[in-house]
């Protein structure tokens, strides 16, 4: 007896959603191992906190390298091919930062090559991003079911983000001086990969209408005439630099903070738990933002998370010499532990609720009034998410100080407070010039 076309299609639409899904977690976990990692490099380079970011710096300068190409492959080839190439060179890069750590005898060779894996790992990143939002809004039978899949696949995204810090910082423990201590994950994301990799190449993803046919040739500088996106995309540069700043220099914070009175052997799997509730705060606020995004306008949701957040960096900067009870786990034996955290950490780690939805508000006030040229303004975001790798970079140089180097943040978080409230207006001037709706 054959199966009914209609249950074939419905197992076919299924099984194409679970691969995006996965994806989405993969995006988070492989992009969120490098902050706990960090603290290794910091020790291979003779204890260089700055120099912690270097994973981080190499995962997202990819972005700035592979966005726009990863677009022409998805516009040239496909879900399938585009997704199939995304995972094998993400099971490359994962391989790459694994080998680093059979390398004991030379730190210079090791940080190399663990930031070759960082680097093509981040190629990986970007080409799975420029698949997933798409692909699963075609998968919704309309315009509202495609945007419920993709706010779904925000929280598997958020949490393969709250389950990395959290894993790596547990396996590391007070071996923060060793790649290899977090094999497991490593592992881990090689077989994900690896079972994706077949699963796609088995599989028929469904492909856009558009696939093949040829397109409207649009030039970068036309869109760059709408002042409400070159704001936005600086804006969207900030703000990536804000959501990985706080995370991974609060994990290098709490690290320092707990060597520092005695409790080193713990120190990297605190910081892991605690920063991956930060994670999960951005879980819990795309939750409520995708519950009100329909009864608050973009503007307005953006114009007060920047400015809680703004508020809430400044106060864990002036607030010392304060703990508060946390819930921690053992490096040991994982048994959960109560453990005094520093106030400063806790009112870094809430900053994950304005986080949350921050993108989103962006993009939408950036792109309003450019019709045709929204795609090719999407191409842009991309590249600018490398501003997740610049800005917590250059914030290891702003001060000598780990705290007072916060102000940064505090900044970016003064200039979307600023663009929400005054640069976001769509430009009505360009639109007209450039026939953003011809």
């Amino acid at each position: 007896m054959s199966t009914p076309k209609n249950s074939t299609d419905r197992n076919f639409r299924v099984l194409s959603i679970a691969i995006m899904f996965a994806l989405f977690f993969m995006i988070a976990f492989v992009t969120g191992y490098q902050n706990p990692l960090g603290t290794v490099i910091k020790g291979l380079a003779g204890d260089n906190t700055a120099l912690s970011q270097l994973g981080n710096l190499a995962n997202f300068i990819a972005y700035a390298v592979m966005g726009f190409p990863a677009g022409k492959l998805l516009e040239r080839h496909g879900y399938r091919i585009t997704s199939l190439a995304a995972v094998t060179v993400g099971f490359v890069g994962v391989l790459i930062t694994f080998l680093s750590g059979f390398i004991t005898e030379n730190n210079t060779l090791t940080i190399s090559i663990y930031l070759i894996g960082a680097f093509i790992s981040g190629f990986s990143m970007c080409m799975l991003n420029t698949v997933v939002n798409p692909m699963l809004n075609s998968l919704g039978r309309d315009q509202r079911q495609g945007n419920q899949l993709i706010q779904f696949g925000g929280m598997c995204n958020s949490l393969g983000a709250t389950l990395a810090p959290v894993i790596v910082g547990y396996l590391i423990g007070g071996q923060a001086s060793s790649i290899a201590s977090a094999n497991g994950v490593f592992y881990m994301a090689m077989a994900i990969f690896a079972v994706a990799a077949v699963v796609i190449y088995a599989s028929e993803l469904q492909e856009s209408p558009d696939l093949g046919k040829e397109k409207e040739s649009l030039k970068v500088k036309d869109v760059l005439a709408f002042s409400n996106l070159r704001f936005g995309l600086l804006a969207i540069f900030c703000y990536v630099g804000i959501e990985v700043g706080i995370a991974n220099w609060n994990t290098q914070y709490l690290v320092d903070h707990f060597e520092a009175i005695g409790q080193k052997a713990d120190a990297t799997t605190i910081a892991g738990a605690v920063v991956g509730v930060y994670w999960l705060l951005m879980l819990v606020g795309r939750l409520v933002g995708g519950i009100v995004g329909g009864m608050v306008s973009s503007r307005a949701m953006l114009t007060t998370t920047a400015a809680l957040l703004t508020v809430l960096v400044s106060a864990a900067i002036c607030v010392s010499g304060t703990d508060v009870p946390f819930i921690s786990f053992s490096s040991a034996d994982m048994s959960i532990q109560t453990v005094q955290v520093p106030l400063n950490a806790i009112l870094l780690v809430l900053c994950g609720l304005c986080t949350s939805v921050m993108w989103g508000a962006i993009f939408n006030l950036a792109v309003e009034g450019l019709g045709r040229f929204t795609s090719l303004a999407s191409g842009l975001f991309m590249v600018m998410v490398c501003g997740g790798g610049i800005l917590p970079f250059l914030q290891g140089y702003v001060s000598t100080n780990i705290l007072s180097s916060f102000w940064l943040i505090a900044g970016l978080g003064i200039y979307l407070l600023i663009y929400a409230l005054l640069l976001s207006k769509p430009d009505k001037k360009a639109q007209k010039e450039k026939g953003a709706f011809a």
